[in-house]
């Protein structure tokens, strides 16, 4: 903690278990899960759900993926590489900032971060969520945890919040770059594969109410950049990666993966576009996984092994998976960026 510091930079991430047993898995899960503006249905019917049905059924089939992906020494990747994405960006910052780490879910919690900078007196703090799309499950729910905590304190920093950087040049190119480590004309196909959300929650980022959904989301939100809805800023990013690689539209397709429940989320999903794909006769895919700017279970685990599984048993060779940020030089800019406003 530097002395000196007189601005502050909170990166969230999403969270992550303590460790890779069941009770650590279930604890993580349900405060994930019973975050209303995760699961967006009456409390006593989230309770029922997740505390009934979906935790008891997961946490231990999680834990064990957890153990396949967690390192002896550094632990839970994605706490690796967030730790190392803070220090790296105090480094670039200098003594004027202090930065800190927090993860929505779990520890370190955002209240114990924010704790640590309220005692410094700063006299500003930008928050980042590290989540480049926009959706009120993610940075929308970091930033409401971040009004709640310091609506206990006596005075207030200038606070600022970064909403989203889905089409951020600096960060597209990067993840360009790494895909640039593969012989990208081997492959016959890419993905860009987000994190999926309902589609009912798309309309919900319209207050007048005016925004409607249908089950595959609005077409317009596939070609347009739209402030505030998840699902066009993900095909922004795409676009954006797309531009830099010089693929052509029918050289990738974008998807979603990870959706919970019966209730429509946005499509095509993954598992889908992977049936479509092996139909067609693809048998190398490369996959971009641009919701995380770190690796972590949904691509070391859920792309690398279950869906390259999938495929394969599908007549699929080969699934190969782009580097998330991690520790990238040049992401490490986009924050230093980000964070200076």
């Amino acid at each position: 903690m530097s002395k000196s510091a007189t601005k502050g930079v909170l990166l969230v991430q999403l969270g992550t278990p303590d460790a890779p047993t069941t009770p650590d898995v279930r604890r993580y899960l349900t405060e994930f899960l019973m975050d209303p503006r995760v699961i967006d249905i009456p409390i006593v019917g989230r309770t029922l759900l997740v505390k009934g049905l979906i935790v008891p059924r997961r946490a231990p089939k999680s834990a064990a993926t957890y153990r396949t992906i967690w390192d002896e020494k550094t632990g839970s990747p994605l706490m690796y590489y967030s730790e190392l994405q803070r220090d790296l960006l105090q480094q670039e910052l200098g003594e004027d900032y202090h930065v800190e780490l927090a993860m929505r879910y779990q520890n370190p919690s955002i209240a114990s971060a924010l704790k640590n900078m309220e005692s410094m007196m700063l006299e500003s703090i930008r928050v980042i969520p590290l989540f480049p799309q926009y959706a009120s499950a993610t940075s929308g729910s970091v930033i409401d945890r971040v009004m709640e905590v310091m609506r206990t304190w006596q005075y207030f920093p200038q606070i600022s919040f970064v909403s989203n950087y889905c089409d951020d040049e600096q960060m597209c190119e990067t993840y360009a770059d790494h895909a640039k480590q593969h012989d990208i004309d081997y492959y016959d196909h890419i993905l860009f594969s987000y994190h999926g959300l309902p589609v009912r929650q798309l309309g919900k980022v319209d207050p007048s109410g005016e925004l409607t959904c249908p089950d595959r989301g609005c077409d317009s939100c596939r070609v347009e950049k739209k402030s505030y809805c998840y699902l066009s800023q993900c095909y922004a990013t795409s676009r954006t990666i797309a531009s830099k690689l010089g693929l052509s539209e029918d050289r990738y397709t974008v998807c979603f993966q990870s959706r919970l429940g019966k209730t429509p989320w946005i499509q095509p999903y993954t598992s889908d576009a992977l049936h479509q794909l092996a139909n067609e006769g693809v048998k190398k895919l490369l996959v971009f996984s641009p919701a995380f700017v770190a690796d972590c279970i949904e691509t070391l685990d859920e792309i690398q092994v279950e869906y390259a599984n999938e495929f394969k048993e599908l007549g699929g060779e080969e699934v190969a998976m782009v580097e998330s940020l991690n520790d990238d030089p040049k992401w490490i800019g986009v924050l230093k960026r980000l964070a200076q406003g």
